[in-house]
């Protein structure tokens, strides 16, 4: 029994130092002096203040902060809106097709869904003459229809699990329909709608292939900048512009837990 514990451990160790030990390479190297990303030059800030200097990455990282705070918020609001309607109006036509609507994203190429925007865009372009050009729009469009999927999933998992007694029991005390949804039912779903926008937002952040597709000329995103450089070689401006996201992401997640984290003691008291 012993055995097989430590040999768990074991495996549980290597499988996390195989994640975050890359992870922790590049934050080192990222105060790398050289110019020689494997070859340690000394302690320096040169590469941060570079990054601050390089208008082009400054461009797509607003760029990309801006598509994902939009495409997060639209996504959470209209993926929630499915997943009450999904969980809370029962046996309706077609919901079996919009079942089906949510979860194909899921499990579809990313290639798929962006060749098939890029058709939707060039086609819409010829009918109805918009988008008159691909950039930030048709990527913030992109990105909120994969997005959904996600938050609807989220959300919908957090309502099949809280019942509809609370919402139930307000309504026989009289309480409006739309004052029980935003005084019992949205409280209760906040966590899992947090955590869907975080997931969307990540998402949107993270994404070359989509945006590639859907993107045009003066449009590019942080992830597609990043992705063309590391093509012709990793430099040390890469490494300290990938700690910086390190550090954002993690802001990211200890501000979720510390939002969500006395909810559950809450519900545990």
């Amino acid at each position: 029994m012993k055995r097989r514990s430590t040999g768990l451990l074991t495996m549980v160790a290597f499988g996390y130092a195989f994640l975050y030990l890359p992870l922790l390479s590049v934050i080192v190297y990222s105060f790398n002096d050289s110019r020689l990303v494997t070859l340690w030059g000394g302690f320096s800030l040169r590469w941060y203040r570079s990054l601050l200097d390089n208008e082009n990455i400054l461009a797509a990282a607003l760029l990309s902060l801006q598509i994902a705070l939009v495409s997060a918020t639209v996504a959470t609001v209209f993926g929630t809106l499915v997943a009450l309607s999904l969980n809370r109006l029962g046996r309706f036509k077609g919901r079996t097709l919009l079942t089906g609507m949510v979860t194909s994203p899921l499990v579809m190429p990313e290639i798929i869904t962006g060749i098939s925007l890029l058709f939707l865009f060039i086609t819409l372009s010829e009918w109805i003459g918009w988008p008159g050009s691909r950039g930030a729009v048709t990527i913030t469009i992109a990105h909120i229809t994969f997005s959904m999927a996600y938050v609807t999933v989220v959300v919908r998992s957090r309502l099949s699990g809280m019942g509809q007694s609370l919402e139930e029991a307000a309504m026989d005390l009289g309480g409006r329909p739309l004052a029980v949804f935003f005084d019992i039912t949205i409280p209760a779903i906040a966590p899992a709608m947090i955590s869907g926008w975080l997931l969307a937002f990540t998402l949107s952040l993270d994404d070359v292939v989509i945006a590639s597709f859907v993107s045009g000329p003066g449009a590019t995103t942080l992830p597609m900048l990043i992705f063309s450089k590391v093509r012709l070689g990793v430099t040390p401006d890469i490494n300290a512009l990938a700690t910086v996201i390190i550090l954002l992401v993690s802001a990211g997640v200890i501000t979720a837990a510390m939002l969500t984290q006395p909810k559950d003691k809450s519900r545990a008291g």
